[in-house]
């Protein structure tokens, strides 16, 4: 009967093996880079061409779902990661884009961050360990050999759901499942491990999904904000780990959905603060729009300014990036079940988010337009009933994903006895 169960279970997890597409945008907005299952497709945007990519090292190609996407701060690299335990570094400043190095991870990588000056890669896997990688050579046009990481730091069997380095890169930030941000000092030399932790955040009640700073010309270092599975964004002070100001997004979505009077938990999916602004729009799971929050640097407050619906095709976006020169919101909606199932995406933008009124940009009003939306949707029109099915199981596999399990006392000594590491071996 037990064994049933376990094995009933696993069959459901395997199911709920959804990947969300993801988007990011260049610093500089001269390319944007959209992946869906096992596919990354990037569109020069100053070309109006999609990007040809070419594999130099020595490493396989993505052959599983990616996860994890990530432009270094520079512009110079980007960085794909995902299920099929492989990091990828591409150099994203030539014609056509090369891989310049690929990484092996013994476990699937669930997160990925570049430092500051391109020196190193961090990435962080499903057991909760964060590794690092130097990149020495890479921005000299080299092909770095195949390596594994060094162990940076762990979390102890809790997935990480986030990296981020500080904006001054002395830190490096890493969220969770089990509700936490640690605020590590990232040393002089990382290949030695990182020993000195800064502070941890704590305050949350669900699982962390996102983080991201916040800051302007006059703050440099900025506050960290973090969206969690508790329905809130959360402000805070890194060097202290103290919570400034707590944000509940629920009544609002609630009120705009249904006009419920008693709003329930909603999970925030995605956090994309403006550069050099106290501005950050927020996206929220099975919400057809987004939020965008106010943060006051000086008083330490965080506010709902206003909400921007999407018209139209049950666009609940998956992820959301913004570019700093157009001041363009980008969002992607989709998802893909596995490396052998279709992926489908919707790409859409929001004007200048400072305007009044800012609106969702028509297909023709994108840059690079039908030819963006064809190379990174995979094609241009995309049925409404497609759509929302990859929403609802974005949502189901994330629930499966970041919500623990609980287990009776007869069910954890049958995983324990059953673990694949304790069976002997032929």
């Amino acid at each position: 009967m037990e064994e049933s169960h376990i094995e009933e279970e696993g069959e459901r997890q395997t199911k709920h093996e959804v990947a969300p597409a993801l988007i990011s945008v260049h610093p500089f907005q001269k390319s944007v880079a959209v992946t869906v299952g096992s596919a990354l497709r990037v569109f020069d945007l100053i070309e109006g061409r999609p990007v040809s990519l070419v594999d130099e090292s020595d490493g396989p190609s993505h052959k599983d779902s990616i996860r994890a996407i990530r432009y270094g701060s520079s512009g110079k690299l980007f960085a794909s990661a995902g299920d099929d335990k492989l990091v990828k570094i591409w150099s994203a400043d030539s014609w056509p884009w090369q891989c310049r190095n690929t990484i092996s991870s013994e476990k699937r990588v669930t997160a990925v961050a570049i430092s500051s000056d391109d020196s190193y890669v961090c990435y962080a896997d499903k057991f909760g360990v964060v590794w690092v990688v130097n990149l020495d050579g890479i921005n000299e046009g080299k092909v770095l050999p195949s390596k594994k990481g060094v162990q940076l730091l762990c979390h102890y069997c809790s997935i990480i759901t986030s990296l981020e380095f500080s904006p001054d890169g002395r830190y490096i930030l890493s969220a969770d499942r089990d509700f936490k941000i640690r605020v590590t000092v990232f040393p002089k030399k990382p290949l030695q491990g990182a020993h000195e932790i800064q502070s941890f955040c704590l305050g949350h009640t669900e699982f962390v999904t996102c983080i991201t700073f916040v800051q302007n010309s006059e703050l440099t270092q900025g506050y960290l904000m973090s969206g969690s599975g508790d329905s809130s964004v959360r402000l805070w002070d890194i060097t202290s780990g103290s919570l400034l100001d707590t944000c509940d997004v629920s009544p609002t979505v609630k009120h705009l959905e249904s006009n419920e009077s008693e709003p329930t938990q909603v999970t925030v999916t995605d956090i994309s603060a403006l550069p050099n602004s106290s501005l950050a729009a927020v996206s929220i799971q099975s919400f057809q729009g987004i939020v965008l929050l106010h943060c006051d640097l000086s008083a330490h407050t965080l506010s709902i300014t206003k909400v921007i619906k999407i018209p139209g095709d049950s666009f609940i976006p998956t992820s959301i990036s913004f570019s700093t020169s157009t001041r363009l919101l980008w969002m992607v909606s989709g998802a893909s079940n596995g490396s052998n199932h279709p992926g489908y995406t919707r790409v859409r933008l929001i004007s200048p988010i400072e305007a009044e009124p800012s609106s969702v940009l028509e297909d023709e009003q994108v840059p690079g337009g039908t030819t963006l939306l064809e190379h990174l949707q995979g094609k241009v029109s995309i049925e409404e009933s497609v759509m929302s099915a990859a929403a609802e199981a974005v949502r189901a596999a994330m629930c499966s994903l970041m919500v623990k399990k609980q287990y009776s006392e007869e069910n954890r000594e049958f995983r324990k006895n059953n673990r694949n590491d304790k069976k002997p071996t032929q």
